[in-house]
């Protein structure tokens, strides 16, 4: 197989919540805090600065928990959000391990801030499953922009035709076969071998020109 690196999205492919609804469905309940009111104040107007690592999460979330839920420390939220929105899948991880023991470098290829990407790596222990984590906030740039690919390409110092890289969303994969990486839409329901194998069989994808 031609492929020397294995590129994996974590929200939706290694993190998959239960609930649809995901971590604050029912956040209201168990810290009195309206998931709306923290979408229209909190992440509407900061968090494309956050994820792009421009500003720092509790840099932001601080004043406005101040003004729309004084009694609620921002380390109380930052604890549940992440505590909740750490459901691994298991599955996965077992069809990664032999993957990686053949020789094959796996690597997270996600958008997060610096604050969470710290937590999965290190307290969620995917440091252990994995040799290297880009991440938005890191790059600059989040997906599906090219920019991001190339940074992460570049940062892993493979070639984009030696990965092959697996996301939940459609526009991801896109972005990534358009930087000439080998990409499949991940939903648990066929192996991650079958894809790798039937990627491995195609020509490497052509890069869109470049501007």
């Amino acid at each position: 197989m031609r492929f020397k690196a294995v590129m994996v999205d974590v929200d939706g492919v290694v993190i998959a919540h239960p609930d649809p609804r995901g971590w604050s469905a029912h956040l209201e309940r168990d810290l009195g805090l309206s998931k709306t009111l923290l979408q229209s104040a909190f992440f509407e107007p900061h968090w494309q600065d956050v994820i792009l690592g421009r500003a720092g999460l509790r840099e932001r979330l601080g004043p406005v928990l101040a003004e729309i839920a004084p009694g609620l420390g921002v380390d109380r939220l930052i604890r549940y959000w992440f505590e909740n929105d750490a459901h691994l899948d298991q599955g996965l991880l077992v069809q990664l391990a032999p993957i990686r023991a053949g020789g094959v470098t796996l690597h997270l290829a996600t958008v997060q801030e610096h604050e969470r990407a710290r937590y999965i790596w290190d307290a969620l222990g995917l440091k252990q499953h994995f040799d290297g984590m880009h991440y938005a906030a890191e790059l600059g740039w989040a997906k599906p922009a090219a920019q991001f690919f190339q940074a992460a390409a570049a940062r892993s110092g493979f070639a984009p035709d030696e990965i092959f890289f697996i996301d939940d969303k459609q526009a991801n994969v896109d972005a990534a076969r358009a930087e000439g990486w080998s990409a499949a839409l991940w939903d648990g329901t066929r192996p991650l071998a079958a894809l790798m194998a039937e990627a491995a069989e195609r020509p490497p994808p052509t890069p869109s020109p470049r501007p």
